[in-house]
């Protein structure tokens, strides 16, 4: 099962309260996922596909909850992507134009309404519903393991702005962008998703989307120290190659036994130990010296080398 369809199914265990409520989900099923056809003056009859199983139960609930309709079921599998899809049809019945009006899919004497039903969103339980209902029928989430991304696809764009509107009750800032014929709205950000979330009843998955956060900050710091430690390992080493290299060129120009003293005993621990860094040579000294102290001898060995090389340079001019 898809982290999509275990969150419309959590969905599907939410029970609006009141009928008003249950009015708005079932208007927002019917309308994002649904197909109307027309026969002429009164006489529809309504499709809905959809491959979750949620998704269809609920749809058949509250259809039987709230109106005296038929609503036969037709389950179709997929050999080829092993899929199931479920298949409502409300066929045309004496009462369905008068349920559609009432749940304000159609406009008396105007044909199909257009945006949200005003009548449906006067209540904060009711706008739930009614985000519930629409991203059940047209919602995707990702796994959260990956990105933080939720969307519904609608038809409309009025429709679209309602839902935007919607949403910003509930402290969301959705954005929409026209995609293959739809209008998607869409969350990027952890925080909205998961207040989405909450708005729509999928509290559990709520909380799994804050775990796996929880989890992505602890890898992700680990991650960090990780990549700073292998720089300063990186940096570490390289430093004590050169180091290495400046003390051989201070034995062969000017002899170890001409340095100062400090600056001898720090030539001779780096050759004997040209993967240490700076400080962990310093302990190693008598007395043992600062990381600080340690650089300071590096600087003095440069000058000597630079020094001693200039006869050379002179010379071969």
């Amino acid at each position: 099962m898809s982290f999509t369809a275990q969150v419309k199914d959590e969905l599907s265990r939410v029970d609006p309260q009141g009928d008003a409520a249950k009015h708005a989900q079932l208007s927002a099923l019917l309308h994002v996922s649904g197909t109307l056809s027309y026969y002429g003056p009164g006489r529809y009859s309504l499709r809905v596909s959809t491959e979750t199983g949620a998704v269809a139960r609920t749809m058949i609930k509250l259809t039987h909850e709230l109106f005296d309709l038929e609503t036969p079921l037709t389950v179709r599998h997929s050999v080829l992507h092993k899929t199931r899809n479920y298949l409502i049809e409300i066929p045309e019945q004496e009462e369905l134009e008068d349920d559609l009006i009432e749940l304000g899919i159609l406009s008396p004497g105007r044909g199909l309404a257009s945006g949200a039903p005003a009548q449906f969103l006067k209540t904060e339980e009711c706008r739930r519903s009614f985000l519930r209902g629409a991203f059940m029928a047209g919602g995707f989430v990702a796994d959260p393991r990956g990105d933080f991304h939720l969307e519904i696809a609608v038809t409309g764009e009025d429709y679209a702005l309602d839902l935007v509107r919607i949403a910003s009750g509930f402290g969301v800032t959705a954005r929409i962008n026209r995609r293959r014929g739809y209008f998607v709205i869409y969350l990027k950000s952890y925080d909205e998703v998961v207040c989405i979330l909450r708005a729509m009843g999928a509290s559990f998955t709520a909380q799994l989307v804050e775990g796996v956060r929880g989890l992505k900050k602890q890898k992700n710091a680990v991650n960090r120290r990780i990549n700073a430690e292998m720089a300063n390992i990186r940096r570490a080493s390289a430093a004590g190659t050169d180091q290495t290299l400046l003390a051989a060129e201070a034995e062969r120009l000017i002899g170890f036994s001409a340095l100062p003293p400090a600056v001898r005993e720090f030539c001779m621990l780096r050759l004997a130990n040209p993967e240490l860094s700076l400080a962990e040579l310093g302990q190693m000294c008598t007395p043992p010296a600062s990381k600080s102290a340690m650089y300071h001898r590096v600087l003095r060995l440069q000058e000597l080398v630079e020094a001693a090389r200039k006869p050379q340079d002179g010379a071969s001019n």
